[in-house]
């Protein structure tokens, strides 16, 4: 795990509270993620883990971790299959943090488009499909 720190004071500090960072962080192995630490006097007083859409759909795919330089510049190509519950998991969770849309629609057509880039399918179809189906009204959220 790396820490960009602009401070080397703070270096102290991080090695107190590094067990509960990894734990925070221990289900998204390899997988970069957000974490906040709130710093008052030098001392951390609270880490929040902020895993990003990508992250959760990542995990929820399941795939073994994998061993990250091996080749270099190689790019990694995610394959994989999620349910359109499993999407609707993610959106709710992605609504309590990060998420731009106030209805659970709007985070549900964010997730699948995260799902493009990540490149996997949504119940067998192409994300962009499951939008539109979403559009007509044949999925109600």
């Amino acid at each position: 795990m790396q820490f960009y720190l602009q401070n080397y004071h703070l270096m102290v500090v991080i090695q107190k509270k590094l067990e509960t960072i990894l734990k925070g962080t221990k289900d998204y192995t390899n997988i970069r993620i957000y974490v906040k630490l709130s710093i008052q006097s030098r001392e951390i007083k609270n880490v929040e883990v902020f895993p990003t859409c990508s992250a959760h759909i990542i995990k929820a795919l399941k795939e073994p971790v994998r061993q990250r330089r091996k080749v270099k510049g190689a790019v990694y190509k995610h394959t994989g299959n999620l349910t359109l519950k499993q999407i609707e998991t993610i959106a709710k969770e992605m609504q309590k943090s990060k998420s731009l849309s106030r209805e659970l629609k709007g985070t549900v057509k964010e997730v699948l488009g995260t799902c493009v880039a990540v490149g996997i399918t949504v119940d067998g179809k192409s994300p962009k499909d499951v939008q539109k189906e979403i559009d007509e009204g044949k999925h109600k959220f």
